[in-house]
């Protein structure tokens, strides 16, 4: 069983310390995506032109494969973590603009026009009424967001080791020892697993008057 956890020494990381590497990895490019989301989508809302490019633009960037993105921007950030989060935050986008979108188009015209009534301003009704009513769409965005992340940075292990616990898979195959794939594969798994649950918290916090039947869900 301890072979499932015997990291090599080639990886310069324990066991623990590769989680931390992923998360840290998977995690900072949504929060990227999410500060860079939140002033996007409020534009789109406010000009309801600008959303069809907009999303129009993030989709044809996620189409974008991660290894061309890499070889890009290798050039500029190197062979480091850096190179694997930018494509990881750019595909956020995709998710969460919409996501916020449609939770910020759901508001009720009369709660915006009460709230503008008491004096609220574009911007101050915007993080005081509108985006707290948004919460339910927002978080949902970002469990697709966080989950695909936490997936997406093993491939990081193409440019010289910078996939985290994706590194496990190459060295598998390197060393000849698939208990390291399992430890990977299953590892993965479960953080997205938990990052999932905990997002799912979240909103249970964030939302007191939503129901709580079948809400982790």
């Amino acid at each position: 069983m301890s072979g499932f956890f015997d990291i090599p020494s080639d990886l310069q990381h324990s066991y623990l310390g590769l989680i931390g590497l992923h998360l840290r990895e998977a995690l900072l490019p949504v929060l990227a995506g999410l500060l860079v989301s939140l002033p996007l989508a409020q534009l789109c809302v406010r000009f309801r032109w600008l959303y069809a490019p907009v999303l129009g633009l993030t989709i044809v960037l996620y189409a974008i494969p991660s290894l061309a993105f890499f070889v890009v921007l290798i050039d500029y950030t190197g062979q480091t973590e850096t190179t694997v989060m930018i494509p990881l935050a750019v595909y956020s986008l995709v998710v969460l603009v919409p996501a916020i979108v449609d939770g910020v188009r759901s508001v009720p015209p009369e709660t915006l026009a009460a709230a503008t009534a008491m004096g609220f301003g574009p911007v101050r009704r915007y993080l005081q009424v509108q985006l707290p009513i948004a919460v339910p769409a927002i978080i949902a965005g970002l469990r697709v967001a966080t989950v695909s992340s936490i997936s997406l940075v093993s491939v990081g292990m193409l440019i010289g080791n910078q996939g985290a616990l994706g590194n496990l898979l190459n060295d598998a195959n390197i060393y000849h020892r698939p208990e390291l794939a399992v430890t990977s594969v299953l590892t993965i798994a479960a953080l997205a697993i938990l990052a999932d649950v905990a997002l799912i918290l979240v909103r249970l916090l964030l939302t007191p008057w939503m129901p709580r039947k079948g809400a982790v869900r």
